[in-house]
């Protein structure tokens, strides 16, 4: 046991390595995002990543599951707040700065495993929650629904100025970035409180982020 704990911790440090790493590759690269991409910008030796993992595919499961269970987590601690408004601004604030939509590429390219169904299902559960709590309290715009908080999320969790300054290694805009995007999500926040006018169009169907898988 003593022994496997080094190994343990650095599987999980790896993890969270490829995850952020993948996260930014897909944002650029899409679906076509190769393996060495991933694993160079995460540190980790093609060798050592295709030793615990047997296919790219797998590896992209395991990142999704991953992904998923970081959604799970922002809400559950959104959940745990007294307020629902304040609940639903740490769930939605905390997904988008761990870019929890960066994924999405991979939508409808990989096989669905038991456990990624699973936690999308408990995901879209406490999502709900959030949503419903939020609604009954009327402090949520009563026309907004889960998957508008969801695809929201996912698009503001996408490729940011912060990234792209990253990438050109500009660290003197790196404030100011960071800045400008927590402005931006707190106009999208305000945007979802009761009291504005009608949303164009009708409510996107529960099922919608869903088939694209």
């Amino acid at each position: 046991m003593a022994r496997r704990a080094p190994r343990y911790a650095e599987a999980k440090h790896n993890d969270r390595a490829l995850l952020e790493a993948a996260r930014k590759v897909l944002a650029t690269d899409g679906a076509h995002a190769s393996v060495a991409a991933i694993a160079a910008r995460a540190g980790v030796g093609i060798a050592s990543l295709y030793r615990r993992y047997r296919t790219k595919e797998e590896l992209f499961q395991h990142l999704c599951a991953l992904s998923l269970g970081q959604w799970i987590q922002a809400a559950e601690e959104g959940l745990a707040q007294d307020d629902p408004w304040e609940g639903l601004v740490h769930y939605v604030t905390a997904a988008i700065e761990f870019s929890a939509g960066a994924l999405g590429p991979l939508a409808g390219t990989i096989e669905i495993t038991d456990e990624m169904a699973a936690k999308f299902t408990r995901s879209d559960e406490l999502t709900r929650a959030l949503v419903d709590r939020a609604h009954e309290a009327g402090v949520l715009r009563a026309d907004v629904t889960t998957v508008d908080v969801s695809l929201l999320v996912e698009q503001l969790g996408k490729s940011s100025l912060v990234e792209q300054f990253e990438v050109q290694g500009r660290t003197d805009l790196a404030e100011a970035a960071a800045n400008a995007r927590h402005r931006v999500i707190a106009i999208a926040l305000d945007g979802l409180r009761a009291g504005h006018g009608s949303l164009p169009g009708s409510p996107p169907g529960p099922g919608l982020l869903a088939e694209r898988w």
